[in-house]
């Protein structure tokens, strides 16, 4: 399970400043200490021979090491990768990562389970245990980076063939969120990290806050505000907080034209009703690192995938510029919900470029491991006891 190293991967060189001061070191050790972790994936405080040896004493007995713990460990026919890893009291949370020829994306959990209870998701389908700490965040992104170099070198990362993907505005998948301005999974295996496994990272701000920070410190990841994305189905006043804190890419777990089928969707949306949230992504974009906000839209057979839908859609996004991802319904044990037929998600998104709305059909990634979007479950001890409603006709 995960333990007190991983505790001290979750401080940023703000947090670590005044715990190396009371050791009676100076504050820029920080910077050291975390480019041994994070740049060179260093877990042996011996190794770190530019640090004193009584600081590296005194880390040792504060973080002993003890590495995340792998419980599975599964590789899709597409190189998709999924790992499931150990959070203690019978608790493991899935973290994926997403190999393309420009980019290498890791999608990773911040809570375990998800107390939202949306009705079309598997990690809402098994409820909510607790928040993740930020160094249980982060050692996601460090264990996955670990084994993807120790395994193979970053460039030979197997990617799987396009030649027969739909070429239908760019056959979209969860990569595509992210920026991608030139080859870099020649020189690191990740490039991107997007906050879209299990959980609310807005629920979970404060971890989630400080592992963006590292993510994106120089000394750190040195990941660039355009290449990390949060994804929230909508807490409105950490989406505020956010834009003033740490603002990354955003994108929004929209699935819904209207507030009466949202409602049942994502019950969230009854609490931050779609005119609140709309009201807080046009705010989101004065500080944003790109232009527009990305909206994800799960099509649902017979519930949400009307072209009448569609027309409320692009009413509804008017007013923001963005982008929609159409990403077709994944199934997961005990839903009872269906994709929408391929031809319908065609035309769907054809209503809305006919309206200027830039939308993508989302490629599915991993479905084979059950690592595609809305399958990630790992394993969850529920201690809400709360149950998504999965019966389509209650949803339409």
């Amino acid at each position: 399970m995960l333990g007190e190293f991983t505790q001290l991967l979750g401080y940023s060189a703000h947090s670590l400043k005044p715990k190396l001061e009371a050791l009676g070191q100076k504050s820029f050790r920080a910077n050291q200490l975390l480019q041994w972790l994070h740049q060179r994936g260093c877990s042996d405080f011996e190794v770190m021979t530019d640090l004193a040896k009584s600081l590296r004493s005194s880390l040792s007995t504060r973080y002993p090491i003890a590495t995340p713990v792998i419980l599975k460990d599964h590789v899709a026919s597409d190189a998709t990768r999924k790992w499931l890893f150990d959070v203690g009291a019978g608790n493991g949370v899935e973290c994926v990562f997403i190999p393309e020829r420009r980019r290498g994306t890791l999608c990773v959990s911040t809570q375990v389970g998800c107390a939202l209870a949306c009705s079309f998701c598997a990690t809402g389908a098994q409820g909510f245990n607790r928040n993740l700490t930020a160094g249980e965040i982060i050692a996601q992104v460090w264990l996955a980076r670990s084994l993807l170099l120790d395994s193979t070198s970053a460039s030979a990362i197997r990617l799987p063939d396009r030649s027969g993907a739909d070429s239908f505005q760019g056959a979209d998948d969860l990569a595509d969120l992210v920026d991608t301005d030139e080859d870099v999974t020649t020189v690191k295996p990740i490039s991107n990290v997007v906050f879209m496994g299990m959980g609310e990272p807005l629920q979970n701000y404060e971890a989630t806050l400080e592992a963006l920070q590292i993510l994106l410190s120089d000394h750190a990841y040195g990941l660039s505000r355009r290449r990390v994305t949060v994804s929230t189905s909508g807490v409105v006043p950490m989406i505020d907080r956010l834009a003033q804190d740490c603002p990354v890419a955003l994108a929004v777990s929209l699935h819904a034209p209207d507030d009466l089928l949202r409602d049942r969707l994502v019950p969230l949306n009854r609490k931050y009703p779609l005119d609140q949230l709309m009201g807080a992504c046009e705010g989101y974009l004065k500080h944003a690192p790109r232009d527009f906000i990305t909206f994800e839209y799960t099509m649902i057979k017979g519930v949400n995938d009307r072209l009448d839908q569609a027309e409320a859609l692009v009413s509804l996004l008017s007013r923001i510029p963005s982008k929609l991802n159409l990403i077709p319904f994944n199934p997961f044990p005990g839903s009872n919900l269906q994709r929408s037929d391929a031809s319908q998600i065609r035309r769907f998104a054809e209503r809305l470029l006919s309206a200027g709305i830039t939308a993508t059909i989302r490629k599915t990634r991993g479905e084979d491991i059950d690592a595609a979007c809305g399958q990630l479950a790992g394993e969850v001890i529920n201690i809400t006891k709360k149950r998504p409603s999965m019966d389509p006709r209650r949803l339409s």
